[in-house]
């Protein structure tokens, strides 16, 4: 039975690890796009998504890291607080650059061009994230994983950040509202330093993963 019980988890750690390749592939591609395309358009709020998105690769090479020593039972503990913290301190970096991106943004009053690839990208990063996100919570479930959960928590942050990218992009195209990118992306800051101060002090998840 114990047998059975490390060959299940032994399967699981490795979905976690194709997950966390899928994750650091897709954020490259995403901020290789954005970044473009925002430097293209002008468009503060695709860098920043962008930049999102190399902060999503960072924390996806963590779990990674994570999900590849999980049959280390004796340094499990010890490997699952140095990723939950890492993730936390993903969280503060995500959340410090989108309150300057968005007040700067405020501040400059600069209109950016309208951006198609720009949409397009937004628009298939609200398909795919969800997805994505409630694969790695089930992998956290499953292995009783804090850092995995934090870590799908931030890909559902991405999930939202897509939605107001997509919002202030097309307000931006149809209505000329311009400013309601930065607005919508300063709600979120928050819950981004919520989740990281959590993380940080290894609370985020729940005592239930554990």
């Amino acid at each position: 039975m114990a047998h059975d019980i490390r060959i299940d988890r032994a399967a699981i750690a490795h979905r976690g690890k194709q997950l966390e390749y899928f994750t650091i592939v897709w954020n490259s591609l995403e901020a290789v796009i954005a970044i473009t395309a925002g430097a293209v358009a002008g468009s503060i709020s695709l860098v920043g998504f962008g930049i999102d998105s190399l902060i999503e690769v960072t924390s996806g090479a963590t779990l990674l890291w994570r999900m590849a020593t999980d049959s280390n039972e004796r340094g499990r503990d010890t490997m699952e607080r140095r990723s939950l913290q890492i993730v936390g301190g993903c969280f503060f970096a995500l959340a410090a650059y989108v309150s300057y991106e968005a007040v700067s943004t405020l501040l400059r009053r600069e209109v950016p061009q309208h951006s198609v690839p720009g949409i397009l990208l937004a628009a298939v990063s609200l398909i795919v994230m969800p997805l994505l996100a409630r694969a790695k919570r089930g992998v956290s479930s499953s292995l009783g994983s804090a850092a995995m959960n934090a870590d799908a928590m931030q890909t559902q942050f991405c999930t939202y950040l897509s939605g107001i990218l997509l919002a202030g992009l097309l307000l931006n195209a149809l209505a000329g509202w311009w400013w309601a990118d930065p607005v919508a992306a300063l709600v979120m800051v928050p819950f981004m330093l919520r989740e990281g101060l959590e993380g940080i002090q290894g609370k985020t998840c729940c005592a239930q993963c554990h």
